[in-house]
């Protein structure tokens, strides 16, 4: 096995001191530019390998953040990190993904293997069976920089990256009314968590602003699955009012009702009008293709990543907790126009 290259050896290669090839490396404001880009060539010519833990033991920084995200197989999720990846490369960390699987307990995992890895910071988005935050409080006692990002909770005071979810409903909602939409449901959500609770909200601000019937008969509580969207229809084709259009919470409740919709040759959406929420890349394929709203889901995670940077940097303070809400996009494709088109319309 070949030696192994220490900075040492590329001191001696360029003549400089040991101290200073660590500096260049580790891109010391003291040093040159042309000192620097002389040592990374060298460095890399000689195929070294900086020891990330002698540097993290000298700055008392791993330069590593963990990711908690509830499912990877969700494609929202799979974006959402992209857009913290891209970022977290530009400004020289890694990431440790790991899934809690929309399970608290290991959710609770996921904290105490971060803590091990001696991370700098976490994103999180929260699981929907977590109802028990002590994990979450214990991080904020320890001083451990902590954004959430899409699910988060107001009774914590942790800073927060979202979609106005209230917004995104509450246009949501109206289309459907607007494309002549009478008896329109909803289908929700675990209702701790805040971005499910405020699209509930905004589902009926437009109710009520349209004079549009609804009661609580109206809103049915799911698990964000395609099985919760089947049930969901069928609970509400039970009711003596009959809808005529449902507002699903995430798309894959709203996939789920049109599969039953359609088992019952109920047609999309000339008799029942269908629109989600989230914008999961399968909406756009399937037929006909699912009305939704999109949450930025790059810029989601590139806006978690510079917060949580921000606070790393800067230090915790208690006092201060900053919320960045983004703009929902929402796209009306053919599951709620009546009218044919020839192409999607994005608002």
């Amino acid at each position: 096995m070949s030696k192994r290259t220490t900075i040492n050896d590329i001191a001696r290669e360029l003549g400089l001191t040991s101290a200073s090839v660590s500096r260049a490396l580790n891109d010391h404001p003291r040093i040159s530019v042309d000192t620097k880009k002389s040592v990374q060539a060298k460095a890399l010519e000689m195929n070294y390998r900086q020891n990330k833990l002698a540097s993290s033991l000298r700055s008392g920084k791993s330069h590593t953040i963990g990711v908690i995200i509830p499912s990877a197989q969700i494609n929202f999720f799979g974006s959402v990190v992209h857009g913290i990846q891209n970022m977290a490369s530009v400004n020289g960390y890694t990431i440790i993904l790991y899934q809690s699987e929309e399970n608290q307990a290991l959710e609770q995992k996921a904290i105490e293997t971060f803590l091990d890895a001696r991370v700098d910071g976490i994103l999180v988005s929260i699981s929907k069976e977590t109802t028990d935050y002590s994990h979450f409080v214990e991080l904020k006692k320890k001083k451990i920089p902590l954004v959430f990002f899409d699910r988060n909770n107001e009774s914590l005071k942790i800073p927060s990256v979202v979609i106005d979810d209230f917004k995104g409903a509450y246009r949501a909602t109206a289309h459907l009314i607007e494309m002549g939409y009478r008896n329109i449901m909803h289908v929700t959500g675990a209702p701790h968590l805040k971005a499910f609770k405020d699209r509930l909200n905004g589902y009926k601000a437009a109710m009520a602003d349209y004079k549009m019937p609804y009661s609580e008969a109206s809103i049915y509580n799911g698990n964000i699955s395609i099985e919760s969207g089947k049930e969901a229809v069928d609970y509400f084709l039970s009711l003596e009012t009959k809808p005529d259009a449902i507002f699903a919470v995430e798309d894959f409740s709203a996939l789920g009702v049109m599969q039953r919709l359609k088992e019952l040759k109920i047609i999309i959406p000339k008799e029942f009008g269908v629109i989600g929420f989230a914008n999961e890349s399968f909406g756009e394929y399937i037929s006909p293709s699912l009305s939704t709203v999109d949450q930025q889901t790059v810029e989601m995670g590139k806006k978690s990543f510079e917060l949580l940077l921000e606070i790393i940097e800067n230090g915790v303070d208690d006092t201060s907790e900053e919320n960045i809400i983004l703009e929902p996009v929402l796209y009306f494709r053919e599951s709620s126009r009546r009218v044919k088109l020839n192409q999607m319309a994005k608002y």
